[in-house]
C-alpha cells in the first residue's frame, strides 16, 4: 500500500508538490498524468526518500519513508525509465546479484529462471550479457527483481518511454500480472493510452496538485484525453 498524507515539497519558496493526498491499496494501479514539472516525479522521489518532504508523509505499507527509509525500501521496488543493470553480466546474473542484495538470501538458478520467465524474458536471453539487451528486456529483468524482492508496492517512472507498441503492450500485461499479485502500483506516465490500459485509477497533476482523479472503468480514452486537456487549459487560464 502507498499513501501520501498532505505530502509537500517546496523548492526556493515554490511548491513542487502541494499537500498531496493519495491512497493506492494493494491490487490497484494508479497512473499519474501531467505535464513536466507537475509534481509526478517529485512524488515518486519522496516515496523513495531520494528527497526529504517539506511537510507531510509518504507511507509504504504503513511505514514513513522519511522516518524509516531502509524499512520502507524493503517493501518497495522501483523501475525507472531506464533500468540500470551491469552490462557485463547476464540477465540471470544481474537478477541473482540484485535479489541477494535486496533480500539477503541466495536463490537457486532454477528459481531465478522461473522469475525471469514470469517477467516475460525468454530463457535463452537470460544467459546473454545485458549490454546487448533492448530497453524492454531490461524492464523485464527489473520486474523479475521486484518479484524476487516480494515487494508490496511498485513505483514506475515513464516505464514505456521509447518502447515499440509490441513491447509496450507486453509491459502492460506484466503490470496487470503484478496487480493480480496484490501489489500497489504507482505509475508516472505521459501516455494516456497506457494509463487507460493499465490503470485502475488515473490522476491528472497540475502545478504540484492532484487536479482530477478518474476510475478507468468510468471513462474512455477520448474522455480521458478531453479531461487532460481541460485541466491543462484551466491551468493556463489561471
Amino acid at each position: 500500500m502507498l499513501e501520501a498524507r498532505l505530502l509537500t515539497k517546496i523548492y526556493h519558496g515554490a511548491p513542487a508538490l502541494d499537500r498531496l493526498d493519495l491512497h493506492v491499496p494493494g491490487g490497484e494501479v494508479f497512473c499519474l498524468l501531467g505535464p513536466n514539472g507537475a509534481g509526478k516525479t517529485t512524488t515518486v522521489n519522496l516515496f523513495l526518500n531520494f528527497i526529504a518532504p517539506t511537510s507531510g508523509q509518504a507511507l509504504v505499507d504503513g511505514i514513513d519513508a522519511a522516518a524509516a527509509p531502509l524499512e520502507a525500501r524493503r517493501r518497495l521496488a522501483y523501475i525507472p525509465e531506464t533500468v540500470m543493470l551491469y552490462g557485463n553480466l547476464s540477465g540471470l546474473e544481474n537478477l541473482a546479484y540484485f535479489s541477494t542484495l535486496s533480500t539477503g538470501q541466495r536463490r537457486g538458478r532454477e528459481e531465478l529462471l522461473a522469475l525471469l520467465r514470469e517477467a516475460g524474458l525468454q530463457e535463452g536471453a537470460a544467459y546473454r550479457r545485458v549490454s546487448g539487451y533492448s530497453k524492454g528486456m531490461r524492464q523485464k529483468v527489473g520486474i523479475a527483481i521486484a518479484l524476487a524482492k516480494e515487494a508490496k508496492a511498485l513505483l514506475l517512472d515513464e516505464p514505456t518511454s521509447g518502447l515499440d507498441p509490441l513491447a509496450a503492450n507486453e509491459f502492460a500485461c506484466l503490470i496487470e500480472n503484478l496487480r493480480q499479485r496484490q501489489l500497489a502500483v504507482l505509475m508516472v506516465t505521459h501516455d494516456l493510452f497506457l494509463a487507460k490500459q493499465c490503470g485502475s485509477r488515473v490522476g491528472i497533476m497540475q502545478r504540484g496538485r492532484l487536479a482530477a482523479v478518474f476510475n478507468t472503468s468510468d471513462i474512455d480514452h477520448t474522455g480521458l484525453e478531453r479531461a487532460y486537456l481541460d485541466v491543462s487549459r484551466q491551468a493556463v487560464a489561471s
